[in-house]
């Protein structure tokens, strides 16, 4: 792996995301991207060894063989006071790594999931099995993150610290939970709250990673300084947070900068400030792609960075026309200056639609825009099966229609007719005039099959496939929000902290820094210039969220002043609930007595009522027995 010097070169920063799997995942993809994340330190070592960690997986894996073993309903496992799922399940969990390895239980739960999902795939006649034991082990692992009470150990000792297990008698890369359950689009897991808590800690930046251990994630130090001055950190920057702001910012901008271009036309074909800018920023864009690309490899390529790669390619062959018409003298007789120029600018007018879809890509942290994208990304890996059963129609069909027309006059006309034709079909406008000539009847009629074929039957297809993907979303809307945001949030603090350069500001760190001043200056002073950069380029945001972070900084200390949690916030039922003593007015007891017990089953609970009123009855049979007999007894005595 190259060195720091050739990372910065090459503008690396933290912005690589990686997919997360679903259920028809194979394991082997799952195994290479745990294998391969986004940025890999040999130096990284697991919290605790290896064989201990996959010692206590296989424990839980022999728990979870016991406790579910056979095909369940899956809510006799998901249920809130599950019969399977028990209090004494959840407690032989946490003790399947004693009290020196109890934190890593978590993360061996979620491995036992891939495994199981794993195994899934292999032994189908079992799959269904295998699926509820991986959704046991995310249950089991939820109701251990929410039992638990002291928080520190949670974030930092459960949640965060890295583990390893033994494959092939080798260590695997270490992962925390919360890169863990992002991979595996833990859903149950991810929404869980003290899993939540965590991602909003290091989503403000309330928890980073320390500077001289990557793997360690340690407290933001000023986090309850109510001083403004102390929060103009240009290391704050490296908060998801603010890197988040700052790309929505730069992205406005360069649809700004684009607007502005298409709206000024140059008429001589010249390259004014604006389309300097635009061009800068798009090299910017350009870089970052591919140094994402070249540190982490292609298994980080989804919809979003092809989608970019086909603007900033329209964007590189709008630049090149404009540089071969500047090429040529103005007025000149063959007026190829003012033809590369107006080509130019058709290149740049086409890619308006991507500029403003592109926004949408740094709008996902808000509910709405990414749970539609979810369903988005969801439905085009649905529409795969769509395209490969089209795909082979039309190959089918275009040979057949070419065949018809080599077979009239030996001579291939119309493949550009057939073409259009098809593809007017495909977008359901058919076009039947013309297919008569195709060796008639043939033509017209195998027109009217591939018609048929296409716009009744496999548009039906895609448009249920389009409905199903929609429905399994929305029925899981908030938790599918949680996953994308837990997503978003790792793609910022899953490499160790560097200099934070957001594109287009990489430019400067590749020419104005790395190659001026990196290759011979020492690293303690070109540090202290890359904050004094960084301060400046990002002065105007560190000034308004330095007033945020000291109004936050408030609010702590007023929740630690109350013995509440720094994330806490009072509402306006808890307002004035400590002047009210519900147990002294007797109000608690009332409620208890009318309130149903839930962890008991109704039918359970009638027998229990039911052989209890039998008990009393035998009861009360014995002693009138005994009663009759004691009066026969005394009857007795008293004739004789």
């Amino acid at each position: 792996m190259p060195g720091p010097a050739w990372s910065r070169f090459l503008g690396w920063d933290r912005h690589t995301s990686r997919g997360h799997h679903d259920r028809n995942s194979s394991w082997w993809d799952e195994s290479r991207q745990r294998l391969l994340p986004s940025y890999r330190d040999d130096s990284i070592q697991s919290a605790i060894p290896a064989e201990n960690v996959t010692e206590v997986a296989l424990r839980i894996r022999h728990l979870i063989e016991e406790c579910v073993p056979c095909e369940l309903k899956e809510n006799h496992i998901t249920s809130p006071h599950s019969k399977v799922i028990t209090s004494k399940v959840i407690k032989a969990a946490k003790e399947a790594g004693g009290r020196e390895h109890g934190a890593c239980v978590v993360f061996c739960l979620l491995v036992n999931k891939r495994w199981w999902r794993h195994q899934a795939l292999i032994e189908l006649w079992d799959a269904d099995l295998h699926y509820l034991r991986a959704v046991a082990c995310e249950v089991i692992a939820k109701k251990i993150i929410e039992s638990e009470e002291d928080s520190e150990y949670l974030l930092h000792s459960v949640l965060l610290k890295r583990y390893s297990i033994l494959v092939d008698g080798h260590a695997t890369h270490p992962v925390n939970v919360i890169e863990k359950a992002v991979d595996l689009h833990a859903l149950r897991v991810i929404g869980s709250s003290g899993y939540q808590k965590c991602i909003n800690f290091l989503w403000r930046g309330w928890l980073v990673q320390d500077e001289n251990d990557p793997a360690t994630f340690v407290d933001y130090k000023d986090r309850d300084n109510t001083s403004y001055i102390a929060h103009l950190d240009p290391d704050r920057m490296r908060a998801p947070m603010y890197q988040n702001a700052t790309q929505m910012l730069m992205s406005f901008a360069y649809l700004g900068l684009y607007t502005v271009a298409m709206n000024t036309v140059n008429e001589d074909g010249g390259i004014d400030a604006v389309e300097v800018f635009l061009y800068l920023f798009t090299l910017g864009f350009i870089c970052n792609e591919i140094a994402k690309l070249w540190k982490a490899g292609y298994r980080i390529l989804n919809f979003w960075n092809a989608f970019n790669s086909m603007l900033y390619s329209l964007l590189i062959t709008s630049f090149v026309l404009r540089c071969i018409a500047l090429s040529h003298p103005q007025g000149d007789p063959d007026g190829l200056r003012h033809h590369y120029s107006t080509l130019s600018y058709s290149f740049l007018a086409v890619s308006a639609p991507m500029f403003w879809a592109r926004l949408l890509l740094y709008l996902d942290s808000y509910r709405f825009f990414g749970a539609m994208l979810v369903v988005l990304k969801v439905m085009m890996k649905e529409s795969i099966i769509f395209f490969a059963l089209l795909a082979f129609i039309i190959v089918g069909f275009l040979q057949a229609f070419i065949g018809l027309d080599y077979a009239d006059d030996r001579v291939v006309e119309d493949i550009l007719f057939i073409i259009q034709s098809m593809a007017n079909a495909v977008m359901q406008s058919p076009d039947f005039s013309g297919f008569e000539r195709f060796q008639p009847p043939f033509g017209l009629i195998l027109y009217y099959c591939f018609t048929f074929v296409v716009m009744v039957v496999l548009l039906n297809i895609l448009i249920a496939l389009y409905n199903s993907a929609y429905e399994d979303i929305y029925d899981n809307a908030n938790d599918e929000y949680l996953a994308i945001f837990a997503q978003k949030t790792m793609t910022f603090v899953r490499a160790p902290d560097e200099n934070v350069f957001i594109a287009p500001f990489n430019l400067i760190e590749i020419f104005g820094l790395v190659l001026l001043l990196e290759w011979w200056m020492d690293k303690k002073t070109y540090e202290h210039i890359n904050d004094i950069v960084m301060g400046i380029i990002y002065s105007p945001l560190l000034l308004v969220s330095a007033y945020f972070e000291m109004r936050w900084a408030q609010d702590i200390r007023a929740n630690r002043a109350r013995g509440d949690a720094d994330d806490d916030t009072i509402e306006e039922w808890e307002q004035m609930v400590g002047q009210f003593d519900f147990e002294s007015d007797g109000w608690k007891k009332q409620v208890d007595s009318a309130k149903s017990n839930l962890e008991e089953d109704p039918a359970v609970s009638e027998i229990r009522r039911l052989r209890e009123e039998v008990e009393q009855l035998k009861e009360m049979i014995v002693s009138l027995h005994k009663a009759v007999a004691e009066n026969k007894t005394k009857s007795e005595n008293t004739e004789s």
